[in-house]
């Protein structure tokens, strides 16, 4: 365990970061799988809805510095594509 004063500091914002980081991908995650559901079903109203949620979420995580920016639009881009696949 950290003894001097500024890596115990380090270690309480690390750990607020932490459970902070994971809060954000949690949320992206399961908008990803509710879109995912969504396009199974063949439902493309809820699909187009739960894709605009699934952006927005991917969008905030980008903000908050836990996606990278080109990884995001990879996202983005690979969904755009199975939402227009669907029929």
């Amino acid at each position: 365990m950290a003894n001097h004063f500024s890596a115990l500091k380090r270690a309480r914002q690390t750990a607020k970061r932490t459970v902070r980081n994971r809060i954000n991908r949690s949320r992206i995650r399961t908008a990803l799988r509710h879109f995912r559901e969504a396009l199974a079903k063949g439902d493309k109203p809820a699909a187009q809805q739960m894709f605009r949620q699934t952006v927005s979420a991917i969008d905030k995580a980008i903000q908050k510095g836990v996606l990278h920016a080109n990884a995001a639009a990879r996202h983005k881009s690979r969904l755009s594509a199975r939402l227009s696949a669907l029929k």
